[in-house]
């Protein structure tokens, strides 16, 4: 098909279009209409959204949180032409639509970045991570790397590798179980805590009778109200690792830093409205030497914990996460800093140390 302009204005077009002019012609040939309109029509452009989050006691820290893009080139040869026909006929359209585009990596490693713009693609009952990095995590266990073990402290490597399975055990009744998830008490994962640590026990006491701040079970656990939320499906979609080294007196400590994404819709019969909750939760945990401890065999104590949730409800301490649902959500009402809930590049310290002080946040996304 010819050009429906002359080849005298198409090379003015492609020099205005890369200048980023306003005089460059608003109707280029039908070629290039057709490549701009594929795409547009491109499923994978992301885009951005707001919401909350949440998380400071004594010996843990919570953390509550409620673009610039460059121009992305192709090629030499036809390929460069056609990216400049799209620049000119939507810059803003290609920014932030490859990986790298809002100047960020993926984040699909552990560790890594997730870009802040991702396409409003809505969560659905039959897709509930639809517009989610999390699309690409494991599921459940899967999704949390374990080392291997080796002789540790006062521990052989049968040992470690038996104190390994019982953090497993450990972070799914605490974080994945179904019916702790649906509220009930999480009596197989406070079996695991050391009964003989006074100022846990105590926390877990007071936790689930008279949540606050301070006493808050979402430290250690993950809990939502039965009366007013239920799960959008059976799969929890997780990303983290948990570590080891040498602790004090010769004791194995373990840390696990993982994120959570649960997707969660309104308990009323025949909702259909799909929010996601997320949460990264680091505990560590120290398996001691019962020659130098007062401590169960076969369990740990709590050395220390950290929380960071989105849209799990901002100041509201009733044991549970309370999500959003509908237009309102997520909401941006927070005067914290902006953070991505998906970045894992930073450890929670710096999160933490970034948010103290600032009250509720903002997430980018959920």
């Amino acid at each position: 098909m010819r050009s429906s302009i002359s080849d005298e204005e198409w090379e003015r077009f492609l020099q205005e279009a890369a200048s980023g002019a306003d005089t460059a012609p608003k109707e280029p040939s039908a070629r290039a209409r057709m490549v701009a309109r594929r795409l547009r029509e491109e499923p994978d452009r992301p885009t951005g959204w707001r919401t909350y989050q949440l998380g400071s006691g004594p010996r843990e820290k919570q953390r509550r949180t409620g673009r610039r893009g460059r121009k992305i080139w192709f090629g030499a040869g036809l390929l460069a032409v056609l990216g400049l026909v799209a620049v000119g006929l939507d810059p803003a359209g290609v920014v932030g639509w490859f990986p790298g585009g809002d100047g960020t990596h993926s984040g699909r490693q552990e560790g890594g970045t997730a870009p802040s713009t991702i396409v409003a693609q809505q969560p659905t009952l039959e897709e509930p991570f639809k517009g989610s990095p999390a699309q690409g995590w494991g599921d459940g266990l899967a999704g949390i790397r374990f080392p291997t073990a080796r002789a540790t402290g006062w521990m052989s490597k049968a040992q470690v590798d038996q104190a390994l399975d019982r953090t497993r055990d450990f972070l799914s009744a605490s974080s994945l179980d179904a019916g702790v998830l649906r509220g009930k008490r999480p009596d197989k994962a406070i079996a695991l805590i050391n009964p003989r640590q006074q100022d846990v026990q105590q926390l877990l006491r007071t936790a689930f009778r008279d949540p606050s701040r301070k006493n808050n079970p979402l430290l250690l656990f993950s809990r939502f109200d039965p009366a007013k939320v239920k799960l959008a499906g059976d799969v929890v979609k997780t990303r983290g690792r948990v570590t080891y080294k040498a602790g004090e007196r010769g004791a194995l400590q373990v840390t696990a830093d993982v994120t959570y994404v649960y997707p969660v819709t309104a308990a009323e019969e025949g909702s259909d409205q799909v929010a996601r909750t997320i949460v990264r939760r680091e505990t560590v945990m120290s398996w001691d030497d019962p020659a130098k401890v007062r401590t169960q065999p076969g369990t740990f104590s709590v050395v220390s914990y950290k929380l960071d949730t989105t849209n799990g409800g901002c100041d509201r301490f009733n044991g549970y996460l309370n999500p959003k649902f509908g237009p309102g959500q997520p909401a941006d009402t927070g005067n914290g800093p902006e953070v991505d809930p998906y970045d894992r590049s930073r450890p929670m310290d710096e999160r933490m140390r970034e948010a103290e002080g600032q009250g509720c946040g903002r997430a980018s996304r959920t």
